[in-house]
């Protein structure tokens, strides 16, 4: 029994994802990437913003059609969208025979195994303050020699642009032991990089130790053998403490890279958004990160044109990205959620001028970043290969500065054979935009 897994969305979701194939491979099953060969499609789909909608809808509707015409014999949807439209998916597409919410996943063997023997429009639910506790070994997607650990589900903070708390429900951590044991069996799996995720990774531990455990977490975590990098993303910069900073800059597995999600500067726009922080907050911030470690490499996310945004503000948030020389950003055109409270605001900003200042604000980026590429060359730096480039004496690989999927390249000149997941010495010798060009120094013994 063959099943095509399709896993839309971020990193979180892919988690998921990793988890439910995790529980499929210790029932038996196998799995295809050939979309004619698939006995069963699974779907994990996401509705953060309208684009990702779509893209769930549209890869839904797609593999309905493919399952009137081919071997497939169960369709089952899960994740962001199917926690929120539910009723309409199995009203609509009638192909879907079993649906599981975002805190069900670890149901997903029993509702395919009652799909393959029949049963129609397989329903399963729980409340929002459910942790699913997978018992199986995870499947990670990745390549293998990196994963992503996700260590809390849900979000408390309530910002007016997003839906993510009636999706995921309120803020659960995982307990910290179940992270350990998940951690080992990654890094015996041959990961070497462990990426830490969470709609906020700040506040781990808050609601099951009574305080903030994301440091401790990082140093068990650091104590594994065979684990090389850890990454901490989504960070929300008020919740910082000393201890997280001097735990980055202490423990040496710790990348010096932290993803804080900021969304604006203007302290109108960040009020009207429930942010919990203001422009002097985030300068005060950002400055004792880089004062407690220089080589940090910072990344944010920002959202142009959100309700109510002006022309000030807009050229506010500009000067406030030119100033702070980030070394990573994103930028979003707000995307109108509908049940959240930013989609009623009354003054909504026009699409197009939500889309000129999104790409206003990633051209000045493109020049920031250029500028902090070509301050790169001369420097040595540790570098994880992701592949080889075709027909070339080169390979892609990341440093500490980027993230997969999300941050930039360097393409390594050599003669050397590597493989993905090794690391190595490099010399940066050269610099595009977001990528840098290097050669190797000698190949690191770890």
């Amino acid at each position: 029994m063959k099943i095509l897994c399709v896993s839309l969305g971020c990193d979180k979701n892919l988690v998921d994802t990793e988890m439910m194939l995790g529980l499929l491979n210790r029932d038996g099953y196998t799995f295809t990437d050939d979309e004619n060969e698939a006995d069963v499609i699974l779907i994990n789909t996401c509705c953060f913003i309208n684009d990702a909608k779509e893209e769930s809808v549209n890869t839904i509707l797609e593999m309905a059609e493919l399952k009137k015409k081919g071997r497939c014999r169960a369709l089952i949807v899960t994740g962001c969208m199917a926690q929120r439209y539910k009723e309409e998916i199995m009203q609509e597409i009638p192909e879907v025979d079993g649906i599981l919410g975002t805190s069900t996943y670890d149901e997903i063997s029993n509702v395919l195994k009652k799909a393959l023997s029949g049963e129609e429009h397989i329903s399963c639910f729980h409340e929002l303050t459910a942790l699913p506790d997978v018992k199986a070994k995870r499947l990670v997607t990745t390549g293998g020699h990196y994963a992503f650990l996700k260590i809390a589900e849900g979000c408390d903070k309530y910002c007016t642009y997003c839906i993510i708390p009636s999706l995921r429900g309120p803020y659960r951590s995982v307990p910290m032991e179940r992270l350990i044991e998940q951690a080992r069996e990654l890094t015996e799996q041959g990961v070497r990089e462990l990426i830490l995720v969470a709609q906020e990774t700040t506040l781990y531990g808050v609601d099951l130790y009574g305080k903030k455990m994301l440091p401790e977490l990082l140093r068990q975590l650091a104590a594994i053998d065979g684990l090389y990098w850890i990454r901490i993303q989504y960070c929300y910069p008020e919740e910082i403490t000393e201890e997280l900073i001097e735990t980055i800059r202490t423990e040496e597995k710790i990348c010096h890279y932290l993803d804080i999600p900021i969304q604006h500067a203007s302290d109108r726009i960040l009020k009207r958004m429930n942010r919990k922080t203001t422009m002097e907050e985030l300068k005060r911030n950002i400055a004792r990160l880089r004062e407690a470690i220089p080589d940090i490499a910072l990344r944010t996310t920002l959202i142009a044109g959100f309700p109510g945004e002006t022309k000030e503000d807009h050229e506010l948030l500009m000067d406030f990205v030119d100033e702070m020389e980030f070394e990573r950003l994103g930028v979003f055109a707000y995307s109108a959620e509908e049940d959240t409270p930013a989609a009623s605001f009354p003054d909504q900003v026009p699409q197009e001028i939500k889309e000129e200042r999104r790409d206003a604000l990633m051209e000045l980026q493109q020049e920031i970043a250029f500028e902090k590429s070509e301050r790169m060359v001369g420097r040595i730096l540790d570098v994880m290969i992701e592949g080889k480039v075709a027909d070339e004496n080169a390979y892609v690989g990341r440093t500490y500065m980027d993230a997969p999927n999300v941050d930039g390249l360097i393409f390594v000149n050599t003669d050397e054979p590597l493989m993905s997941g090794d690391f190595c010495k490099v010399r940066v010798t050269g610099a595009l935009d977001y990528d840098l060009i290097g050669e190797m120094c000698y190949e690191s013994a770890k």
